[in-house]
């Protein structure tokens, strides 16, 4: 999953990026407001954080761009502003959530676990798929009982981001976007997507069947979960 990270104290945005990164997101750094304009302005991502206190930019102003150019984003404003209007104000004007610095980087991580869940609509991080047990936490497929080891961690970020957007066809742009950081243009051949799906299945059929992974013929692919 994408996310940008805006925050001009570059020790705490590097920190960010480590721990994001080692955690599986892909991530990028904007240290004034001005060029975070200007990445919210033409790129799409899955997280923005944002640090209020920019020197160049009201970051209030950054949180209005990102809900008009980046709607389906979930955005978090990192503040050392004690004020309580202003941790009010980014919330109405449709922040997710807010953390005062200094913070734990493991609280940044639940909170965006959390941010996930209310914003996908799922009760928890274990997510019944058939007869898989698939931990979005933890990063582990079970089935029966049985640890499935050969899920590589793309293969991993396909399926987690598929449960996200349950019963929603995801076209392999979006899959390459989100999953991989860049977009399938239209020389480069795209069937590293059908591939990986391809190698998930193979992999899945060992344990069962994984009928809940489906091709939308001409589209994409979802992963289908009854409610």
């Amino acid at each position: 999953m994408n996310v940008l990270i805006i925050e001009d104290e570059e020790a705490l945005a590097h920190e960010l990026e480590i721990f994001l990164t080692n955690h599986n997101y892909i991530t990028e750094i904007c240290y004034t407001g001005r060029s975070a304009s200007e990445k919210i302005a033409t790129n799409l991502y899955d997280f923005i954080l944002i640090d209020l206190g920019l020197p160049d930019y009201e970051g209030l102003d950054l949180l209005k761009e990102a809900k008009k150019n980046n709607p389906d984003a979930a955005c978090l404003i990192l503040t050392a502003r004690a004020e309580v209007y202003d941790r009010v104000r980014g919330l109405d004007l449709g922040a997710d959530d807010y953390l005062p610095k200094p913070f734990s980087l493991l609280e940044l991580q639940s909170r965006m676990q959390a941010i996930l869940r209310r914003k996908f609509g799922l009760k928890q991080n274990i997510v019944e798929l058939g007869d898989f047990l698939i931990n979005l936490t933890d990063r582990v497929i079970t089935c029966r009982d049985d640890a499935v080891n050969t899920i590589t961690k793309k293969e991993f970020d396909l399926i987690a981001y598929l449960i996200l957007h349950k019963n929603r066809t995801l076209t392999r742009t979006q899959l390459s976007e989100h999953i991989w950081g860049s977009i399938i243009n239209d020389d480069y051949d795209s069937n590293y997507i059908d591939a990986h799906i391809k190698n998930i299945r193979k992999k899945l059929n060992v344990y069962a069947p994984p009928d809940w992974l489906e091709t939308v013929r001409g589209l994409g692919y979802k992963i289908k979960i009854n409610a």
